[in-house]
């Protein structure tokens, strides 16, 4: 997608600010966080400050709260999964649309120089996107097959 300023990328569209959850750190600490963040989701990182996944509030609450397990003794790291999926600064929407398509995700965290910059979420998708390719983004991923 263009504009008269030229291609949008991620950096465009993305919401600045995103902070990294350190693997070690306690759900309570997660929890905390998102609402001092006013965010359902943050980025999980290894020591090295890499991506190791993202921890929504809804993980906390299904994969800890409701399994009686105890958010201040169960670590971030251990509620995170499969590939942690990323996308650099400079894509494109479109790339940013396939990324996020193809792996049926949500959020998408933004990185320029190895470093977290931002996250885009449905919510940066709606602002920034046409009607047509919001709703081509949700009939991909919130289409069961």
């Amino acid at each position: 997608m263009t504009t008269a300023k030229g291609t949008i990328t991620a950096k465009d569209i993305m919401h600045r600010g995103a902070q990294w959850l350190p693997a070690h750190e306690t759900l309570d600490r997660a929890a905390q966080l998102m609402r001092e963040l006013d965010v359902g989701a943050l980025p999980i990182a290894d020591s090295a400050e890499r991506l190791t996944g993202i921890l929504t509030d809804r993980d906390i609450v299904i994969g800890c709260v409701a399994m009686g397990h105890d958010p201040a003794q169960t670590t971030a790291g251990e509620m995170t999964h499969g590939t942690p999926r990323w996308i650099d600064s400079g894509a494109d929407v479109d790339e940013v649309l396939r990324e996020m398509k193809s792996h049926r995700i949500r959020r998408l965290p933004v990185i320029e120089d190895r470093r977290l910059v931002g996250m885009i979420s449905e919510s940066d998708l709606a602002h920034h996107l046409s009607e047509g390719q919001i709703a081509g983004w949700a009939e991909e991923v919130y289409t069961q097959t």
